[in-house]
């Protein structure tokens, strides 16, 4: 190898360590788990933690940074050593943070880091994260709020406004319960669950087999694993399979009355407020008439971050953050853009028994 060959190397494995801190301050768990190769390994013992293969990198960061009030990391360059297509390392860190239970610390610690080469460039083969000092006294400052509609690069004009900490961040438990305690008052079932593995398990309970089952266009049911329990195999009548096989130019009827009155149908919600009202934003509504009443049977899955104090915020919450992450979702997938179209807003359910609401402890979903 030459020595232009070992500076280039050298160089990228600086940009990749920069790149982690980067993402787990964004809070971009995919880009995050990208850093990896695909069996590559995030170790925490601190934590604790142990994540192998991207999935449980991405999965478990999400787990993780639900739990922050706030995060910072700083990354300090560390040693290099190359060994033709791997190398290893170490970086220096120091960290500054507060989890919703309220436990508070700063800490020094080392990332004992393994690389190699591959055809995307030098990836984590394994990083362990060995906190070397530990405080846990309180630190006197706070995270301030960002502006609404604030930019992630305000010389980017295109940008994505960035959503407001009251959006994208849990609740804690003891705010999940009062939600949970006006939903029962307006005549819904409510549960405070863990987590989506928690909640995935709780909707097999739920749902019979043989039950027809309409699922709505949901991240947190497709992140979950609901999505793919409710519409593969043949446990239940899924009613979205059926609808991709009928041509929507001869079947138009036939696709309206399937999806408006299934036995059951499961979703989640652009947002819960603390009255207990559900908020459901569509561009077609044809998911609205079953989630409205024409199903028997209704489960919402909701993340600790879709709280809000009443149906303005929530009205806010559907514009200013769920619109802008649908639409480019929309555009990537289906090469046009989303709008809220349809709004539906559940204050009450009259029918005692229909609706079931899982909160879940942990941010998943828009």
């Amino acid at each position: 190898m030459n020595d232009f060959q070992a500076i280039a190397d050298r160089v990228e494995i600086e940009a990749l360590r920069g790149e982690f801190t980067d993402a787990a301050m964004m809070r971009d768990r995919p880009r995050l788990a990208s850093l990896f190769t695909p069996d590559g390994a995030l170790r925490m013992p601190h934590v604790p933690a142990d994540q192998v293969g991207r999935e449980e990198i991405r999965a478990g960061g999400e787990r993780l940074q639900s739990r922050w009030d706030f995060f910072v990391q700083t990354t300090h360059a560390g040693t290099i050593l190359l060994d033709g297509d791997t190398a290893t390392g170490r970086a220096y860190v120091q960290e500054l943070a507060r989890t919703l239970d309220g436990h508070q610390e700063q800490n020094y610690a080392v990332y004992h880091d393994r690389y190699r080469r591959t055809p995307e460039g030098w990836k984590f083969a394994e990083r362990v994260y060995e906190v070397r000092y530990l405080d846990t006294s309180p630190p006197a400052g706070t995270a301030p709020q960002p502006a609404r509609g604030a930019r992630t690069n305000p010389a980017d004009a295109t940008a994505t406004p960035a959503p407001t900490a009251s959006f994208t961040d849990p609740v804690p438990t003891e705010q999940l319960e009062r939600v949970a305690a006006a939903l029962i008052a307006n005549g819904f079932a409510a549960e405070v669950l863990d987590d989506a593995a928690a909640a995935r398990a709780r909707v097999k309970d739920l749902v019979p087999e043989g039950a027809s089952v309409l699922t709505g266009a949901s991240e947190t049911l497709r992140l979950s694993g609901i999505d793919e329990d409710l519409n593969a195999g043949d446990r239940y009548d899924a009613i979205r399979p059926r609808v991709r096989g009928i041509d929507r130019a001869t079947g138009a009827d036939e696709i309206r009355r399937l999806v408006s009155t299934p036995d059951y149908v499961v979703n989640s919600v652009a947002a819960v407020t603390e009255t207990g009202s559900l908020v459901l934003a569509s561009g077609s509504g044809s998911q609205l008439p079953a989630n409205a009443g024409g199903a028997s049977r209704a489960v919402w899955i909701v993340g600790a971050q879709k709280v809000v104090p009443d149906l303005s915020s929530a009205l806010r919450r559907v514009e200013e953050h769920c619109l802008p992450l649908e639409n480019a979702r929309a555009q990537a997938v289906y090469g046009m853009p989303s709008a809220v179209n349809r709004l539906l807003v559940l204050n009450a359910e009259p029918g005692p028994g229909r609706g079931t609401v899982l909160l879940l402890r942990e941010a998943i979903g828009y």
